[in-house]
């Protein structure tokens, strides 16, 4: 955690776009405030789509903060999976080493781009006994049910265990999905919708039996085997937030079948909702025309740009630039842009005088406070900057305290 400096004044209640209500609506945290933001399957970490997520919620725990609420913040690495474990068969490494390369990675590149650190940092891999406990407690509880694994795959009479969303009748309630649209893209996300013996095609994995060349790791009454997906987002939530926590975040991709199924999950195993009060979702970053994604292997990477000698404030002033609701591209010009930006905001910060500052770091409370409006935020900073450049001196205070506002609530050092 980094010490964020004061600034005069206290910030406004936050009101940000849930996608389960579909409307932009007021937080109410208690004097804590707890937020979940769903983790890097790290195996080839960190782009800018990732960044911009991160950056996006580093903004809300900055502007709650800044609101008089203590931020209980949990993320997860989703540190084994199908996709890890098909990356380092390719590369012929080991999947543990890949998967801790990549999370050191994805650390230090966050640490450059000054996202203060979750207070819990929790990997799939340690989290599998409290995994165990509650997979178990979904088949007594007669809410998951066991699949034979096909002749050949694993060992005599084991089974994977599936959850029954027949028995969830807040099933949808996070997307407002129709069964169109989830089977659309049910398996492209992570699903398996063509397994036999499934009670429903969209019915989620909870435990996969162990199979021969996977690792899998001990589950009781369970029997060998490994995690699915989304019920360790589940897990880890419910362990360190409880039920019904302030924020749940991520990318849009995860809104289905992710968000979903970890809520619906989550009232399986506790019998109440709602698992999150408020779903908050950043959009796509593209290149070239389409959707930054690993399967498309259209990446800009955070570490590769710093490599190149690209100051992390640049990185964090282009994300920041572009409200998190609004799909965009990165291209050589928005960074060129921010450079720019920074640069003035850092020779407007020279001075030894400047513009009163009372306005401008209201207005950067305002923007944040209205679903996090990092645009208008830049704008009002761009505002102030102008104004010293060309005003002249008056305040010989100004500059330090709009450096520190900068610091404390967009994250941006200068």
């Amino acid at each position: 955690m980094p010490s964020l400096p004061a600034i005069p004044g206290t910030g406004l209640p936050v009101r940000v776009f849930d996608t389960a209500a579909g409307v932009v609506r007021p937080l109410t945290p208690g004097p804590v405030a707890r937020m979940y933001v769903c983790g890097i399957t790290p195996y080839d970490a960190t782009h800018i789509g990732h960044a911009a997520t991160y950056v996006t919620f580093d903004l809300l725990g900055r502007a709650l903060r800044d609101a008089g609420h203590q931020v209980v913040y949990v993320q997860n690495v989703t540190d084994i999976d199908e996709p890890l474990l098909e990356r380092a068969e390719r590369d012929g490494v080991d999947w543990r080493e890949l998967a801790e390369q990549e999370t050191a990675l994805f650390r230090e590149d966050l640490t450059a781009l000054e996202v203060i650190p979750p207070d819990h940092f929790v990997g799939a891999v340690e989290s599998i006994p409290a995994v165990v406990e509650s997979v178990s407690k979904l088949l007594v509880d007669g809410t998951a049910y066991r699949v034979p694994v096909p002749d050949g795959e694993g060992e005599p009479g084991a089974s994977d265990v599936y959850f029954d969303l027949s028995t969830q009748p807040g099933f949808g309630q996070v997307s407002s999905w129709d069964r169109e649209q989830m089977m659309a893209v049910f398996a492209d996300r992570g699903g398996d919708p063509d397994r036999a013996g499934k009670r429903d095609a969209l019915d989620p994995l909870l435990w996969r039996a162990a199979r021969a060349g996977e690792p899998s790791w001990e589950g009781g009454d369970l029997g060998d085997g490994r995690p699915g997906w989304h019920i360790e987002c589940t897990t880890i939530a419910l362990e360190h937030l409880g039920m019904s926590f302030d924020v749940q975040g991520g990318g849009t991709d995860l809104v289905f079948p992710h968000h979903e199924m970890s809520a619906v999950q989550a009232s399986g195993l506790t019998g109440t909702e709602p698992f999150a009060r408020a779903y908050v979702h950043q959009a796509m970053v593209g290149l070239h025309g389409e959707k930054m994604s690993k399967s498309r292997g259209n990446l800009v990477f955070v570490s590769a740009l710093r490599a190149e000698g690209v100051d992390p404030m640049a990185i964090r002033l282009a994300l920041v630039a572009h409200h998190y609701r609004t799909g965009w591209e990165w291209s050589d010009a928005v960074l060129a842009e921010a450079q720019e930006r920074l640069a003035t905001w850092r020779e407007a910060l020279s001075v030894n005088a400047g513009p009163d500052a009372t306005a401008t770091i209201e207005r950067i409370r305002e923007c944040l406070a209205d679903d996090l409006d990092g645009p208008g935020a830049v704008a009002a900073v761009d505002r102030w900057a102008r104004e010293s450049l060309t005003r002249g001196s008056e305040d010989p205070a100004a500059p330090g305290l709009v450096a520190r506002a900068l610091d404390a609530l967009l994250g941006i050092r200068v």
